[in-house]
């Protein structure tokens, strides 16, 4: 790390076939040979933070079927590929943030069965494809320029325990369905969201616990605009359909819509 490293020679790794963490973070790093890591079978952690790479070999990834923290952040890639990910099957963090990133390939993420957290945050996206990972704990989407969430994108994510949405462009919500267990964690704030009668019905009946409350505001309707959306949402709103978004909830803390 920190070494201004700008080469890396196909053998570099060769005589480690135990090694099990590689951090080469902070260097100059704008290609990677595709049988770099075929002498380290046994590899758990493999940073490349703050380097140059606008892609990656194909096939990079085909023998490091251990791996489990993959973080690829403050990089140059604009796509991402099925194919580096379809030899990672205990793959658990993977971290694409700060790249330039402008979508998301519905099936890049499928073979990543054991996945948890997936950050996607400071890139460059204006739409995500409705297919994410069944196993998924932690997303974050932080400071994109997303407007909508395709129909269905969270409806395989039922063990999803943390979601964050902040600083986007969204005015409307989905959220995975909420089977018995932990309240879902919530960041929706910096948002310019619509706080009619679709999200004060979605927001009452999953309950989640919503962080950053107070940057969390309404932009339309005229009725609430600049209103928090905690507080819109416990409040009810008389202008919707009895049954739309009028079902009693329990007070602000049972039904978790403040930061705690």
């Amino acid at each position: 790390e920190f070494t201004a490293l700008a080469t890396i020679v196909p053998t570099a790794l060769a005589g480690l076939p135990r090694l099990q963490e590689l951090h080469l973070s902070s260097n100059r790093l704008a290609a990677l040979p595709e049988t770099l890591l075929r002498p380290v079978p046994t590899l758990r952690v493999l940073d490349l933070t703050n380097n140059l790479l606008p892609t990656l070999p194909a096939d990079i990834f085909a023998t490091t079927r251990h791996l489990q923290h993959l973080v690829l952040r403050e990089n140059r890639l604009q796509a991402l590929k099925p194919a580096w990910f379809r030899h990672l099957p205990r793959l658990l963090w993977l971290d694409l943030s700060d790249n330039a990133l402008t979508e998301v390939p519905p099936e890049v993420f499928h073979p990543l069965g054991s996945l948890r957290s997936l950050d996607l945050s400071h890139n460059r996206l204006v739409s995500l494809a409705p297919a994410p990972v069944p196993a998924l704990r932690l997303l974050f989407l932080q400071d994109n320029q997303l407007q909508a969430l395709p129909a269905g994108i969270f409806v395989p994510l039922r063990h999803l325990s943390v979601l964050d949405l902040a600083r986007n462009q969204l005015r409307a919500l989905e959220l995975p369905p909420r089977p018995p267990g932990p309240v879902l964690d919530l960041d929706i704030s910096g948002n310019p969201w619509d706080c009619g009668c679709q999200l004060v019905a979605l927001l009452r009946r999953v309950r989640p616990r919503l962080t950053a409350t107070r940057d969390t505001v309404c932009a339309s309707p005229p009725r609430h605009w600049g209103q928090e959306v905690a507080s819109v949402v416990q409040a009810g709103d008389t202008v919707c359909e009895p049954g739309e978004d009028m079902q009693h909830l329990p007070d602000t803390e049972a039904g978790g819509l403040v930061s705690p």
